[in-house]
C-alpha cells in the first residue's frame, strides 16, 4: 500500500489518477499501538463523562457505565467457570435488551467469538446457522426456547427461568439475573491472551451471492469503528441520546449500538422490537436527539406526520441516521416538508466492512441528496468496470469496493466465497454499483449482488430457490426482488411446474412460508414454463427482474 503522503490526491473528490483510488476526506484516525489487546479493554478503558449507558424503553431500567462494567465483570468470570475459552462460539438469539451488549463485551473479552441470529428464524433456520457456527453455548429467551428443542447446547436465559415442560428437552443451565449477582473479588479467572487480529464476532451475511455466510470480524475491525464513532462525533451538538429502534443481532445494532456508543459515553434507548408508537414515546419520554430508521419506517413517518406531531413531542430530535437502502430525492424533500428541524443523514455500510463505509456527519453534507455521505474515515475506495475489471474515475459507475482497517477477515468455512470478495491486496468487492462525485460523495446506484433488502432484513435468493426446488411438484425456480414502497422489497417466485402438477402459488407461498422467518416469506408467484439462464446455468436474475417490473 503506498504512503499516502507521496501520493498526488484532488483534495476535493479524494481522487488519486496514479492508481485510481479515491481516500477517505476524513480525518484519518490513529489505530491502538498495543497488539495485546481484546476490543472490551479497549472500549472500557475509553475515556468519557457519561453516566448511562443504556435504558429499557419498555421497562425504564437504567444501566450506568459503572453498573455496565460490573455486570461484563460478573458474566464474564461465570462464562470463565462454564468453559468458555478463546476461541469457542457463543450465540445469542434474542430481541434487542440491554442484557446483550453486557453478554457481547463479556464473551469477546475472554477471546471466545460471539455469534447471533434472528429470534423470528424457524427450528430449521437454527440448526442450518449452528452447524455452521458450532456454538458451545446459547444465549436466548423463554420465547425462543421450544424452536430449540433438541439441541444438546447449554442454555442461558436472558429472561425468567421457564417450567420444565415449556423448555421442549433443552438443557437451561443458568440465567443472565444469576450471572449478573456472581461476586467477582479475589476471583481467578481464566483467560487467554487476545490479540487484536484475533476473531471476535460472526455475523451472518449473504454476501454478494448465495446463501447466509459468517463474516468474521477481527478485535481490531472492532477498534477501528469505535475510533471512527469517537472520531466523527461533534462535541457542538451537545450529549447525545440515542434510541436502537433496529435489530443488535445485525451489525447496525450490534455495531452502531450494542457497543458503538460505549466510547463516547452516550446515553442509548434500547426498544426491545420496532413499534412506532412505543417508539416515538420513548424519543418524547428520554429527549432523544438522534434516531436510526430504515427507510420504510421513514416513510411511515412522512404519511402520518400530521397525526405524529400532535400526538408527540419530538423536539429534542435532531437528525434521523437511514441506512439499509438508498432514499430518494423526493422521499427526503417530503420528510424534510413535515419536520424541517430534524436533518436526514444518509449512510452505507456492510457486514463485511464490520459497519464501515460512508456516511453524513453535518447539515452540510445532508444537502448533498441522494448520496450516502463521504468516505468514512481510513477507507479507500475503488470503482470498478464490473465488465473489465479496469479501475473507473470521479463521476463514473462501477462495483465499489472497499479496504481500510475495518474490512473483515473473511467467511467462516468458505474459502472460494472469501477469494471471490476479497482480492489479495485485501480490497472488498461490494456487490454495490456506484459512483463517487467530484467532492467525494458516494452514491449507490444499484445492486449488482443477488439479495433482497426486506425492510432492511437480508433475504438470500439461494435459500428460498433451494426450498423451492426442494417441493416434488416443482423442477426449476428462480426469486428475485419485487420492489415496493413500504417494505422496500419483498420475495417474488418464478417457478417451474412439473408435468401433470397444477400446485396454486397460495401452496407454495405456504410451503415456504412454514420453513422461513417472516422476512423471508415469498409474497408473489409467477408461474413460467421455463427460467432464463447463461450458457453456464447461471439464472439470469436482471432479466427476470426487468420482466415483472415491465408488468406493474
Amino acid at each position: 500500500m503506498a504512503e499516502i503522503s507521496s501520493l498526488r490526491i484532488d483534495p476535493k473528490s479524494g481522487f488519486c489518477s496514479s492508481n485510481s483510488t479515491f481516500y477517505s476526506k476524513r480525518v484519518p484516525f490513529p489505530l491502538p499501538s498495543n497488539h495485546a489487546l481484546d476490543i472490551t479493554t479497549f472500549i472500557s478503558s475509553y475515556p468519557h463523562h457519561g453516566k448511562t449507558a443504556f435504558i429499557d424503553a419498555t421497562t425504564g431500567r437504567h444501566l450506568s457505565f459503572s453498573q455496565l462494567w460490573q455486570s461484563v465483570d460478573s458474566v464474564s468470570t461465570c462464562l470463565s467457570e462454564l468453559g468458555i475459552r478463546k476461541g469457542n462460539i457463543v450465540i445469542i438469539i434474542a430481541p434487542n435488551s440491554i442484557f446483550i451488549p453486557i453478554v457481547c463485551l463479556s464473551v469477546m473479552s475472554l477471546g471466545a467469538i460471539i455469534t447471533t441470529s434472528n429470534p423470528l428464524n424457524t427450528s430449521r433456520e437454527f440448526a442450518v446457522q449452528m452447524a455452521d457456527s458450532k456454538p458451545v453455548l446459547v444465549f436466548t429467551t423463554s420465547q425462543v426456547v421450544p424452536k430449540l428443542a433438541g439441541s444438546p447446547l447449554p442454555i442461558v436465559l436472558l429472561d425468567q427461568q421457564v417450567a420444565t415442560e415449556k423448555t421442549g428437552q433443552v438443557k437451561i443451565v443458568t440465567t443472565i439475573s444469576e450471572m449478573l449477582k456472581k461476586e467477582t473479588k479475589d476471583k481467578i479467572r481464566v483467560r487467554d491472551r487476545v490479540y487484536q487480529d484475533d476473531a471476535a464476532t460472526l455475523l451472518y451475511s449473504s454476501g454478494t451471492t448465495g446463501a447466509s455466510k459468517g463474516v468474521i470480524s477481527s478485535h481490531g475491525n472492532l477498534m477501528a469503528l469505535m475510533q471512527s464513532f469517537s472520531h466523527l462525533s461533534n462535541p457542538d451538538e451537545g450529549e447525545q441520546t440515542h434510541i436502537c429502534a433496529v435489530p443488535m443481532f445485525h451489525i447496525y445494532g450490534f455495531g452502531a449500538f450494542a457497543i458503538g456508543k460505549l466510547t463516547q459515553g452516550s446515553k442509548v434507548v434500547v426498544l426491545s422490537k420496532f413499534d412506532m408508537k412505543e417508539m416515538l414515546s420513548a424519543i418524547e419520554k428520554y429527549r432523544v436527539t438522534c434516531l436510526p430508521l430504515l427507510p420504510p419506517i421513514l416513510l411511515v413517518m412522512v404519511k402520518e406526520a400530521d397525526e405524529i406531531r400532535k400526538k408527540y413531542d419530538l423536539s429534542s430530535l435532531q437528525s434521523i441516521v437511514c441506512g439499509g437502502a438508498p432514499l430518494s430525492k423526493d422521499l427526503i424533500n417530503r420528510f424534510m416538508e413535515k419536520f424541517p428541524s430534524i436533518d436526514i443523514r444518509q449512510g452505507y455500510a456492510m457486514t463485511e466492512s464490520t459497519g464501515f463505509g460512508a456516511s453524513m456527519q453535518t447539515p452540510e453534507e445532508c444537502l448533498k441528496y441522494g448520496s450516502v455521505g463521504l468516505l468514512s474515515p481510513n477507507l479507500e475506495a475503488k470503482i470498478v468496470d464490473p465488465k473489465t475489471g479496469t479501475a473507473l474515475k470521479v463521476n463514473q459507475k462501477g462495483e465499489l469496493w472497499l479496504r481500510g482497517p475495518s474490512i473483515m477477515k473473511g467467511y467462516l468455512n468458505n474459502a472460494e466465497a472469501t477469494a471471490a470478495t476479497l482480492d489479495s491486496q485485501g480490497w472488498l468487492k461490494t456487490g454495490d454499483l456506484c459512483y463517487i462525485d467530484d467532492d467525494g460523495y458516494v452514491y449507490v446506484v444499484d445492486r449488482l449482488k443477488e439479495l433482497i433488502k426486506y425492510k432492511g432484513y437480508q433475504v438470500p435468493p439461494a435459500e428460498l430457490e433451494a426450498l423451492l426446488l426442494s417441493h416434488p411438484q416443482i423442477s426449476d425456480a428462480a426469486v428475485i426482488p419485487f420492489p415496493d414502497e413500504e417494505v422496500g422489497q419483498y420475495p417474488m417466485a418464478y417457478v417451474v411446474r412439473k408435468s401433470g402438477s397444477n400446485i396454486s402459488d397460495t401452496a407454495l407461498m405456504d410451503f415456504v412460508a412454514k420453513q422461513v422467518a417472516p422476512y423471508k416469506r415469498i409474497r408473489k408467484v409467477a408461474f413460467v414454463t421455463s427460467i432464463p439462464k447463461n450458457p453456464s446455468g447461471k439464472i439470469l436474475r436482471r432479466d427476470i427482474i426487468k420482466l415483472a417490473i415491465s408488468k406493474i
